[in-house]
């Protein structure tokens, strides 16, 4: 009798749609925590600018001027999630923006062919590091360290201390222009007028979105596992919404999209298809949780680590040509610090310091959230080591958040 009322305990499934017994919150906090702080940082800098902070020339200015970190970002987190670190990426990007700029500006090498040939030198400074770093298993932090060194040195040889500009104005459209107005203009009422292409878009993207979440939550509840509460997933989608609206919005009031957000859409999507859908994201994640289980499990893990490096020059590499576009001139000091907003981004948008755990989304949420700081503070008038105080405490916060997370999680099992 025991026996098969043990086997009917064991056969049920666990209930679908309720959270998990003893959490205080029906949402969990490591996965969306980032999001709520990002939420409560915008609404503080909101209320202490007046409303200038969310202003739609403003909105485009935030995503402008912090594109090349979001593009880094992308990279860092993929390497931080697989248990490694780059300490390169800022002089990567100042020598491929070197690059860019000799082929250009000094030798009149068409624009398209130029940045190719800019990004497959991206690519191939990406593979130098991770072959040492997968091959010959010199730690990351080492490597990229000397690759740090390295790559400054070649752009002061390549440049000296001077500049190297104008680039063409394809370039400069990239970094700094708008889509145009292919369908026109709508009227908003006391909104004004607003591009209807980029409301379109906005319009997709949140129900490709909400159509994504329905989809995985009910596969989820398929498989009789637990999902949280059918009223928490409509607020959380409904919010997301209303924040992707309102920056379609105010950016269709201003100048239409940034070229630049299009070119940071295609690499959020295509990286984070790769991650949630793909082999090889799954192999990352593995081998960042486990090294040695991902090894015994039969996974290349050289070869997960050489080719996260080659991705990471890859878009350092685009990075340099979007930084370079935006000043218009490739210059010495190009990237100075980058790698630590870049890391710090990853951090902070939820990737764990042991590897295995992180998003893209939350490295750009991560990257946003600097971004949000650094014009807050700035339309406060604020001096630049009030800046960075903040800033070190908003990283400091985050990585202590992740290890209480952690720790909590283990002592409710």
């Amino acid at each position: 009798m025991s026996s098969v009322a043990s086997a009917d305990k064991a056969v049920s499934p666990p209930p679908a749609e309720k959270p998990a017994q003893g959490r205080a919150l029906p949402v969990n906090l490591r996965q969306s925590g980032i999001y709520i702080a990002f939420g409560l940082i915008v609404a503080l800098f909101a209320v202490l600018t007046g409303g200038q902070l969310l202003s739609p020339q403003n909105i485009s200015n935030i995503i402008v001027q912090n594109s090349y970190i979001l593009i880094l970002s992308i990279g860092m987190i993929l390497i931080i999630i697989g248990g490694h670190i780059d300490l390169s990426v800022g002089s990567v990007v100042a020598v491929t923006g070197a690059i860019a700029a000799v082929l250009m500006v000094e030798h009149n090498v068409p624009w398209p062919l130029a940045v190719l040939l800019t990004i497959l030198a991206g690519a191939a400074i990406g593979a130098w590091q991770g072959y040492w770093i997968a091959y010959f298993e010199i730690p990351a932090f080492i490597v990229t360290l000397a690759g740090m060194l390295v790559f400054r040195a070649l752009t002061l040889t390549v440049l000296g201390n001077q500049g190297i500009g104008p680039f063409p104005d394809e370039v400069r459209t990239i970094a700094n222009g708008f889509l145009s107005g292919y369908l026109g203009n709508i009227g908003l009422g006391p909104l004004g007028g607003a591009d209807l292409f980029t409301l379109l878009v906005a319009l997709a993207l949140v129900g490709g979105y909400v159509a994504f979440g329905w989809r995985n939550r009910q596969g989820r509840i398929g498989y009789g596992q637990k999902v949280e509460p059918l009223t928490v997933f409509a607020l959380k989608n409904a919010l997301a919404v209303v924040v992707v609206m309102f920056m379609a919005v105010q950016l269709a009031r201003f100048k239409n999209m940034p070229w630049v957000l299009v070119l940071l859409g295609v690499l959020v999507l295509g990286s984070t298809l790769v991650m949630n859908r793909a082999v090889f994201g799954r192999h990352v994640y593995a081998l960042g949780g486990n090294p040695l289980a991902a090894r015994l499990s039969g996974i290349k893990v050289k070869s997960v680590s050489f080719w996260l490096f080659v991705n990471m020059g890859v878009l350092s590499a685009i990075a340099g040509i979007v930084f370079a576009g935006r000043l218009n001139q490739a210059g010495p000091t190009a990237g100075n610090m980058f790698e630590l907003d870049a890391i710090a981004a990853a951090f902070i948008g939820g990737a764990a310091v042991q590897g295995g755990v992180g998003k893209v989304i939350g490295a750009i949420t991560g990257g946003l959230i600097m971004g949000v700081i650094n014009n807050g503070m700035s339309l406060l008038g604020a001096p630049s080591e009030r800046v960075m105080l903040i800033k070190g405490l908003v990283l400091l916060a985050a990585v202590a958040f992740d290890i209480w997370a952690k720790r909590r999680a283990g002592t409710s099992r």
